[in-house]
Order: structure tokens, then sequence, then C-alpha cells
């Protein structure tokens, strides 16, 4: 059968290394965002344990369930393809300790691909490519990841309740803060439906639009990280959307609000989700966190989400406000919108192009948040965008780059219009220049600083 060989080299001891991947978030981080692969059971590091998830095949999604085997404590462990889309599969791995204090993951994969005497000679024109960019995310991923635990490693851990976990953010975010240490539980309404690969006992439910408890306790958590939210751009704007957009921030936040300020044993901390839009249709002005709040729909509503967590601030709970900007990924978003029409080449400048986009990595913003909640003075708003805005055009310029797909071809300003209505109009053809000034002062270090770096990451176009 043929083997892939890879070897990534970090900068950390064996035993933090394997306590990362045998953390409950580990699997759900390795796994890469373009390949669009849904967990439903990651096993511990123990012989016969199953890690269970489907890959999309064309249109269609198989199970793939990988038994654990070999498994030797610190030191390495496999695992066999019990049921999936190959042949066959069998995944070695090995840590093993360097003289200057870092650690190698040797992955060896044994493989065949199915009717193997017919298709054998097409893996390395087929698979080889794919493997080859999943192990270097998976490389670099894991590499950011530890990095980021490791400057807050003397700091005690927290126990952590999240509003939103089930969301794009929510669940990279929960996935990091498990495989950082965290105790991590999730606040969940009563339809919301649980992924599978979560641990069901540690979950609160309550009614958002009443504050009411239904299950659970909410005493005695660190802090509480409310993103919860109907996305503003996943349908045009009726008259019912927007309510739905307002009611869906300001009521829940009002109601949690309330509800920690009243706790015999509150949170510390209460990091409330927010957004760039805040700041309203400016142009090419440069904006920070001391920068007035805009006039329009996006930036009223903006303020009063923000102002939705009084109650919890006047009790003496520490607020912070994440400004959040464009978020890079293509499993939502913004990117997984354009990613379609950049791909058959016609992912050039929308509406003139000039407008600029404060966007930022998945990574980071879920790093930003971490470093926010560690940090004991973080209080008040903080924008969570790139130190690097770009233009409109300079946008598709960079993703047609990255996809090796032509970028010029323009999209008039009335063609989205036409199609999005007032949701385009106020996401993609107006912008915002904001710079992330508090969090840098702060310390924060940038994972990805430039956005070609964001979306060779996010797209698996690693150059190799």
């Amino acid at each position: 059968m043929p083997i892939f060989a890879h070897t990534a080299k970090f900068s950390a001891d064996k035993k933090q290394l394997w306590d990362w991947y045998n953390s409950d978030g580990a699997f759900r981080r390795i796994m890469p965002e373009w390949e669009g692969i849904k967990p439903i059971n990651a096993g511990r590091l123990v012989d016969g344990e199953e890690t269970i998830f489907k890959v999309k095949l064309g249109p269609f999604r198989q199970k793939w369930v990988a038994r654990h085997h070999s498994v030797v404590s610190g030191e390495s462990f496999a695992d066999r393809m019990i049921k999936g889309p190959f042949g066959a599969w069998n995944h070695n791995h090995k840590f093993e300790s360097d003289s200057n204090g870092t650690t190698s993951v040797i992955d060896n994969v044994e493989y065949k691909l199915p009717l193997h005497i017919f298709t054998g000679w097409s893996a390395g024109f087929t698979v080889l490519p794919r493997m080859k960019q999943m192990f270097e995310f998976r490389s670099v991923r894991v590499a950011n990841d530890l990095k980021q635990i490791q400057l807050t490693a003397e700091l005690p851990r927290q126990k952590i309740l999240v509003s939103g976990s089930t969301g794009m953010i929510g669940l990279q975010l929960c996935a990091f803060l498990e495989a950082a240490g965290h105790d991590v539980h999730r606040l969940l309404r009563p339809s919301t439906k649980l992924p599978t690969d979560v641990d069901s006992s540690k979950v609160v439910v309550w009614n958002d639009l009443t504050g009411e408890i239904i299950e659970g306790d909410m005493n005695g958590f660190d802090t509480v990280i409310h993103l919860a939210g109907a996305g503003i751009g996943d349908k045009r704007w009726s008259k019912k959307r927007l309510k739905l957009i307002r009611d869906s921030r300001i009521i829940p936040t009002q109601n949690l609000s309330k509800l920690l300020a009243g706790l015999d044993n509150p949170p510390t901390k209460m990091l409330c989700s927010s957004a760039i839009g805040y700041y309203g249709n400016r142009g090419t002005e440069v904006l920070d966190e001391s920068s007035s709040s805009g006039n329009d729909m996006l930036a009223e509503l903006c303020r009063d989400w923000e102002n939705s967590s009084n109650a919890a601030k006047e009790s003496g709970i520490n607020v912070i406000h994440t400004r959040t900007g464009i978020v890079m990924s293509p499993l939502g978003g913004a990117l997984a919108k354009l990613l379609l029409p950049a791909k058959m080449g016609a992912g050039g400048p929308v509406g003139g192009g000039k407008q600029m986009q404060s966007w930022i990595s998945l990574d980071d913003e879920i790093y930003a948040i971490h470093h926010l909640l560690m940090k004991e003075d973080a209080e008040g708003a903080y924008n969570l965008t790139a130190p690097t805005p770009v233009s409109q055009k300079q946008f598709a310029k960079t993703l047609g780059k990255v996809l090796r797909r032509p970028a010029f071809a323009p999209l008039p300003g009335f063609v989205i219009k036409l199609l999005f209505g007032k949701m385009g109009q106020k996401l993609v053809l107006e912008g915002q220049d904001v710079r992330p000034t508090r969090l840098l002062e702060s310390g924060y270090e940038f994972t990805h600083q430039e956005l070609e770096s964001c979306l060779r990451s996010c797209l698996g176009k690693f150059k190799l």
C-alpha cells in the first residue's frame, strides 16, 4: 500500500503535545475548514475508542469510523479506518522529544483507494496533494494553538459558559478553550441541537426571551461568553428578518445581563459579541475604539446591543465588548458566499471596489477572545480586526491569487442591490477602515496580519 509520511516539529514538550492531542477539542481543531468535515464523536486516545465523522464526497457525505489501537500513552497511537471512503487506511502517530526541548510528531499513513487495482495509480494526482495540504494545516494550527496556550500557561484555567456555541465562531472557540484546558459549558435554548461530539452533562438550558433557567445552574462560572444572535448576512432584510436580527441580540443580552447580576456567585467577567457596524459607513476614515459611533441602522443596533449588558456592568461584573470585523472562513460568513463566484472566475471588484474591508481570521478571532478573558484588566470595547484592512478590490485580487483564478471582471453595485437588497448595500457596498488599537496595546500579537496568509491557511492553498 502507498505510504504518506509527514513530520512536524513543535515548541512544546512531549507531555504538552500529548495532552493537546488527547483533549476534548483537539479533533475539531485539526480538521481543515475547507474539507467540510462534520465531527460525530471524538474518542480519547485509548485502545478501542472510536472517532467518527462525516466527510464530503461531492454532493454527498460518507461516515468515517476510525478506531484507536497500539496506544502507548505519551508516546504514540494509531487509528485504523473501520468504515469509510478508502479501501484501507491506517494512521500511525509517534511523538519524539528532541535535544533542544522541542517535540516532533511523525505521521505515517498507509492507505489504499477503493478498487485499488484500478485506481492505485491515481493516488499521486488525487490523494497526495490533499493530504499534503491537510497535514500542513494541522501542523500550523497545532503550533499556533500551543503558542497561545503557552502564553497563559501560568494562569489558572477557568470555568467558562458560552452562548452561541453551535455557530461558526462558537464551535471553534469552545474546541480551542477545551484544548487549552478550560472547563467549558454551553448555554443553549431548548430548541438548539447539541453537537454529538459535545459533553451533554455540561449544558445550561434557558429561555433567552424570558431569562428563565430551564436546566442547570448559572452560579460558579469565572467567565460568561455571549455570542448568540441571528446571522446578519444569512438572508435578505425583510421587516421580519430585521426584527429577528435586533431582538435576538438585544433581548437575550438584557436577560443574561440581569440574570448574571442577580446571582449569588456571579462570574468575574462577561464577554459580549458586538460588531464593527458600530462605526457606521465611514468610507476611508481610519477608525479605532476612540471613534464615535455611526448614525445608520447597524450602528444603532450595535449601540443598543452593547448597552444591553449594563445591568451586569453596574453589578460589578467586568464587561467586554468584542467589535468583530469580517471573519474569514469557508465555514460561513462573507468568504463562504464569495468562494463559488471566485472559483468560477467571477470574483472581481464589487461596486467599484474602493470600500474598505476590515477582516480577521477565524483563529485570530478565537485567540483574541482567549487573550481578553485571560487578561485580568481587560474591559470595555475592543475591535477584533486585523491591523491591515484592505479595499474590496484588493480583497478580490488576493482571493483570486490564492485560488489561481482571474479576478478582474467587476460586479456592478446595482446587481448586488438587486440580488440582496438593503443587506447587500450595507454589508457589501459600504465599508469601514477599522484598526484594533486597544487589542494591540493590550499585548495581543496577530497570527494572521496579512490577508493572503489567512486565505491560504483556511482554504488549503499553502505554498508547499
